[in-house]
């Protein structure tokens, strides 16, 4: 199929990319600038110059397409909730593109505000501002093939530039690999191959269920993340309050661990890349 890829030359949308092609997919990919643009022609995916504010242009693609994967997102977290509504605007654009069609559209959003040891069925925090499931939810309501893949906080491996990274930053500013209150909170964690899987193996079933979960590591206490962290830079690990992690606390300090059970079962998905600490064991992460 011909799949469009938003967000193509991301940690994510590029790992799906790669995934699709391998497949014998043919893909096109957004990207924002030249530069990026010649790196993702030369995976052979064609290229769409756009940003996430030419809705006509990421229309106009979707519509030449089989199916749609939408990664894209302004990481900007300074502009957190413009960033949100723009991501609801994109969304509901692709949507219209494939309304009237069964070709499926996947649309990312991460664990933040579920419970922890969530399923499949559970439903997102109304209060988050972060509106990607609830887009794709409505725009299933009015016919169109639309399903969510959740992500987990750590999507890994070498190269990342996620929630890891500023916690590996964060410790050598500071001098201390540092947890909240006892660490006990845990993070799930996929490596970003296996999640790529999920979304191809999702959208080869047509995107039949309405959520997926590409999480590998279910339940990882946040304190062992910052023992591995800590031994490789050979810091102290210690409790530290709200104010050491700064807007990043609420991250910190959060249960964002789910089951993939479901998905697992449902799509005949089973991870294979390295697990959470023991991607983070490695020298190439802490390079630079």
């Amino acid at each position: 199929m011909h799949v469009f890829v938003t967000g193509a030359t991301g940690w994510v949308g590029s790992a799906v990319v790669h995934e699709l092609l391998a497949a014998g997919h043919r893909v096109t990919g957004q990207a924002r600038s030249p530069e990026k643009a010649g790196a993702l022609s030369a995976t052979g995916a064609g290229i769409v110059h756009a940003t996430l504010d030419d809705l006509d242009t990421l229309r106009a693609a979707a519509a030449d397409a089989d199916a749609v994967v939408h990664t894209a997102f302004n990481h900007d977290f300074s502009r957190f909730i413009e960033n949100c509504a723009q991501d609801r605007r994109v969304i509901e654009a692709l949507g219209d593109a494939l309304a009237g069609s069964s070709r499926p559209l996947l649309v990312t959003s991460g664990l933040l505000g579920l419970p922890r040891g969530a399923v499949e069925t559970d439903l997102p925090d109304p209060a988050s501002p972060r509106l990607s499931e609830p887009t794709a939810r409505a725009l299933a309501e009015r016919g169109i093939r639309a399903a969510t893949v959740r992500l987990p906080p750590s999507v890994h491996g070498l190269g990342e530039h996620g929630f890891v990274p500023i916690l590996i930053a964060l410790a050598r500013r500071t001098g201390v690999s540092a947890y909240l209150d006892d660490g006990a909170n845990c993070w799930s964690g996929v490596h970003r191959q296996d999640a790529a899987r999920v979304y191809r193996f999702a959208l080869e079933q047509a995107a039949a269920a309405p959520v997926y979960h590409a999480i590998a590591d279910e339940a990882v206490p946040f304190k062992r993340i910052a023992e591995v962290i800590g031994a490789r830079l050979k810091l102290p690990v210690e409790s530290r309050g709200a104010e050491h992690f700064g807007w990043f606390a609420r991250m910190a300090g959060a249960n964002m661990a789910a089951s993939s059970a479901a998905t697992r079962a449902l799509l005949g998905w089973a991870p294979v890349g390295p697990a959470l600490l023991a991607d983070l064991d490695q020298p190439g992460y802490y390079a630079g």
